[in-house]
């Protein structure tokens, strides 16, 4: 049904109202009692075969809906009815911003991707945990918190931002993601460089290691790195004893697009998201498990079916996200996963 009507009908209106669309929609559906019912029967897959306990948690399953898509935690209860392991909201940072202007958001259906140069566009922190706080946990499901900087703050005190942030999530969310890998807020991927990344992560640590529970840290980093960039993550993760790694964010990349070149021209920056991105994502993941192989990763990058699933697991990942994949597949691809990594366990 997705594809074959709603698919069609979402993509007559601009990605960025679409979206918006989609998740209205669903609230208001999930608001009706007995559709509410037949709607969860209908997406969710459970089998104790997918369970795995990563990071010292528990998830259901190895399917997250990957940052971004919930920047300001108003969907995770909607779209745990989807059947997902775990929720990654964000990213937000310590003041609202407008983000870039639009049109930010770009679909491109020859090569089942997405171009967006949103910019952290969130309401901020405040807004944020005041909506965690009071929201609701289905099932008890996992929930990430991803942070970031605000645009107008330096690099070089960045690290405030994510320790405000840090402190201000920390009783409300499973685990944290530090978001220094977006390509569209200037200079931001200044931050991964080593020195910087050590000093940052190294902060949120000992603010972590102080707290009676200490939560997991992850990093998100880009698959633009070079293999010595690569190398250099491989030996901050364990000097700082981070938990593990989210592969990869969105590519500055335009190669082997099918799209015409004209058309990339004519949208111009911003990170490329989806099948495009598949190939390198893996590629990350096999070299940081050739060279450090009890780090563990989050997989995220073109992951549309469970054949790409599987992709990513073989690799090495431990769980995986998707995210440009639910909008070219549709509410079902996360069961589809699910059915078929149980029957293969």
């Amino acid at each position: 049904m997705y594809k074959l009507i709603l698919k069609n009908l979402l993509f007559l209106l601009s990605p960025e109202k679409a979206h918006h669309l989609t998740v209205s929609m669903l609230k208001m559906t999930l608001a009706i009692p007995i559709v509410n019912s037949i709607f969860k029967a209908t997406f969710k897959y459970e089998n104790p075969k997918l369970e795995r306990e990563i990071f010292g948690l528990k998830f259901k399953n190895p399917v997250g809906l990957a940052a971004g898509f919930d920047k300001d935690g108003k969907a995770y209860e909607a779209m745990s009815s989807l059947g997902f392991g775990f929720i990654e909201i964000g990213t937000v940072t310590p003041k609202g911003q407008a983000g870039n202007p639009q049109p930010r958001l770009f679909r491109l259906p020859k090569d089942q991707a997405l171009i967006n140069r949103m910019g952290f566009n969130n309401e901020g922190l405040d807004a944020f945990v005041s909506r965690v706080k009071h929201g609701k946990r289905p099932n008890n499901i996992i929930l990430g918190g991803n942070i970031g900087k605000n645009k107008v703050t330096p690099n070089e005190e960045a690290v405030n931002d994510y320790r405000i942030c840090f402190e201000a999530l920390f009783p409300y969310v499973d685990y944290f993601v530090v978001n220094v890998s977006s390509p569209n807020t200037p200079n931001l991927r200044a931050l991964q460089d080593k020195k910087p990344l050590t000093a940052l992560l190294s902060t949120l640590q000992d603010i972590n290691q102080k707290k009676a529970a200490p939560k997991p840290i992850l990093l998100k980093i880009a698959p633009d790195l070079t293999d010595t960039q690569l190398d250099d993550i491989i030996e901050i993760v364990a000097n700082t004893k981070i938990d593990g790694l989210i592969a990869a964010n969105t590519t500055i990349s335009r190669a082997n697009l099918k799209t015409d070149a004209t058309t990339i021209k004519a949208i111009g920056n911003g990170g490329l998201s989806g099948a495009p991105v598949k190939a390198r994502s893996t590629e990350v993941i096999k070299y940081l498990k050739s060279k450090a192989p009890n780090i563990k990763i989050i997989a995220v990058g073109g992951i549309a079916s469970p054949e790409d699933a599987i992709e990513k697991l073989e690799a090495g990942a431990d769980l995986i996200q998707i995210y440009s994949g639910l909008v070219y597949e549709g509410p079902a691809l996360v069961k589809k996963i699910n059915k078929r990594l149980a029957n293969l366990s």
